[in-house]
């Protein structure tokens, strides 16, 4: 039996701004396992980064989780203190961010971006602190580290970059490591050393990975069990295999038609998906995806269908899937 990690229940986070909300997550719930890599994709705007974030608290101020539970080994985190969520956001649980250059300070050389987060959670010296960014310069594949650890930021190409942000993530050696579109501004040959890189580090740590991105190319290979985001909520889960070749839900759908194969005849259009997604500021009644989904019928856009399980290891939200359709 798989041990739970992490159980999200019902998490719900508005944004409030000049007297408007925005119902950013709408009531999402899914488990991650112990040592487990889950793939959390849709299009942007679907609430991804802003789900993850809600976790962690980190969300900015205009921002507030309305309703749930966000359970990390058994305890509700979102009704613990300040000072306990610090404890935990920094030691258990920590998140590499999409864009490298922003989230490292152009001012402050790498070794000193490394020490700073060994210090805050250890009770070390200083000179052990530098060994141990060395060694994490090491792990994540940065040639010279000793020399590295003097350079700035600027002196880093974006994949490197993109290194020494895991390597702050895993200065603690966290249960759980949250990756935020980890790959999107690199090209495609460091994007692969990248997601390799995770795929060790999750092997040699027994770490639980929650990858966000758009690409479903880049979970493919990576995530065992994929959660489908669209406007919000969670329309579809299952595993990778499911996903793939057996997807349940018309927006799963669309996202696979949009995306080229490379074991299809090359003459074969990719299909857009038509329309935009609704606004968080007004969402509609039904499913959110009833404008675009070319399967709709009344009931979809009158009320939002429920999640439920369809197999073992898939869940969706469709009423065609109510009537046994797919």
């Amino acid at each position: 039996m798989d041990n739970v990690l992490l159980e999200v229940n019902n998490l719900k986070t508005n944004f409030y701004n000049k007297g408007s909300k925005i119902e950013a997550v709408r009531g999402i719930s899914f488990k991650l396992n112990d040592g487990e890599i889950v793939g959390i994709v849709g299009e942007s705007g679907s609430g991804k980064s802003v789900a993850m974030k809600s976790i962690l608290g980190i969300i900015p101020k205009n921002a507030k989780i309305e309703n749930g539970e966000v359970l990390f080994k058994g305890r509700d985190i979102l009704k613990l203190s300040n000072k306990e969520k610090q404890k935990i956001k920094g030691k258990d649980m920590a998140m590499i961010f999409q864009d490298p250059m922003t989230a490292l300070n152009p001012l402050i050389k790498v070794g000193k971006h490394l020490e700073e987060v060994i210090l805050r959670y250890n009770k070390i010296s200083k000179k052990e602190a530098r060994k141990k960014a060395i060694d994490m310069l090491n792990l994540v594949g940065i040639p010279m580290p000793e020399k590295r650890l003097n350079q700035y930021p600027h002196e880093f190409s974006g994949g490197m970059r993109q290194r020494v942000l895991i390597a702050m993530a895993l200065c603690c050696e966290p249960k759980l490591l949250i990756a935020d579109e980890p790959t999107t501004a690199l090209d495609v040959t460091i994007q692969s050393q990248i997601l390799k890189l995770l795929k060790e580090l999750k092997e040699k740590k027994n770490m639980s990975i929650v990858l966000i991105t758009h690409d479903l190319g880049v979970v493919a290979s990576l995530c065992k069990r994929i959660v489908v985001m669209y406007a919000g909520m969670i329309m579809e889960e299952g595993l990778a295999e499911d996903i793939f070749y057996r997807p349940l839900h018309p927006y799963t759908k669309a996202l696979l038609n949009s995306i080229p194969k490379v074991d299809e005849d090359e003459k074969k259009r990719l299909e857009p998906i038509k329309g935009t997604a609704p606004s968080l500021l007004n969402p509609p009644k039904g499913c959110p995806f009833a404008e675009r989904c070319p399967f709709a019928v009344d009931n979809c856009f009158k009320e939002v269908p429920q999640y439920k399980s369809i197999s073992e290891t898939q869940k969706a939200r469709c009423f065609l899937l109510e009537k046994g359709g797919k």
